[in-house]
């Protein structure tokens, strides 16, 4: 997995409403951390954007995997055009190039 980069790009997990989605992504992302091998990063874009900002659901579990090396990138242009950005509580804003830069890097990629 430490060569892995995961895709988040929905305010939650899956297709459904969004009570639903935020429990499923909560509970992937508590699982994750029980782990040894982690990803080398998690790209936010999209709507996943809002996972990383005040108020998410998902901050505490963001902020163990960011104090356990994993590089969290965050889509610069999605927070500027859903005027988001001065609300991030965690990870690096960061611009598409980043993005394609650790997917190039990635021996896996998975998207949610």
């Amino acid at each position: 997995m430490k060569n892995t980069v995961i895709l988040i790009n929905d305010n939650g997990m899956g297709k459904g409403e969004l009570p639903l989605q935020q429990t499923l992504i909560g509970k992937y992302l508590e699982l994750l951390l029980q782990h040894d091998q982690l990803p080398a990063a998690i790209c936010f874009y999209t709507e996943g954007v809002r996972l990383v900002c005040k108020d998410s659901p998902v901050l505490e579990s963001l902020r163990a995997l960011e104090a356990r090396r994993v590089r969290l990138i965050v889509c610069s242009t999605c927070l500027n055009y859903l005027n988001l950005t001065d609300k991030v509580q965690v990870g690096i804003v960061g611009g598409m190039g980043d993005i394609l830069e650790a997917q190039i890097k990635a021996d896996k990629v998975i998207t949610l």
